[in-house]
């Protein structure tokens, strides 16, 4: 009788066991692509601007084309791990090359945030929204 419930208990434990296994699986985001043309807002001490950033991905690196109003059109390389994106655009200011840093995390498939750094000239923060 003793042996019986230990053996229901263990068989219960294991279910359980199971579960919660394939409910932990089942919360792992799948891999996000962040490829195609996106909004993005730009927040610093200067101002606030709003530029295009189309990305191409392919696997963890990336590369595209940043387009603004303040740095004009530049080319953009990079790498996304996991939900961690961090792309640098090489662009030119007043005839000035500048590089500027993105870092920041995809919370899903439509939508980034994180910080930017211009050269040691200046920081910001980020969104970006899929167009």
């Amino acid at each position: 009788m003793r042996h019986a419930r230990i053996s229901r208990v263990g068989v219960a434990i294991t279910a359980i066991a199971i579960c919660l296994a394939g409910h932990a699986a089942a919360q792992v985001p799948a891999t996000i692509d962040v490829t195609g043309a996106w909004a993005f807002e730009v927040q610093t001490e200067a101002g606030t601007g709003t530029p295009l950033v189309t990305f191409k991905q392919d696997g963890e690196k990336l590369t595209g084309h940043y387009s603004s109003s303040v740095l004009g059109e530049a080319e953009l390389s990079g790498s996304i791990k996991g939900t961690a994106i961090e792309f640098t655009v090489a662009a030119s200011v007043q005839g000035n090359a500048i590089s500027v840093t993105f870092t920041g995390t995809v919370d899903d498939a439509n939508s980034m945030k994180g910080k930017v750094s211009f050269a040691g000239l200046g920081e910001g923060t980020f969104t970006g929204k899929r167009k």
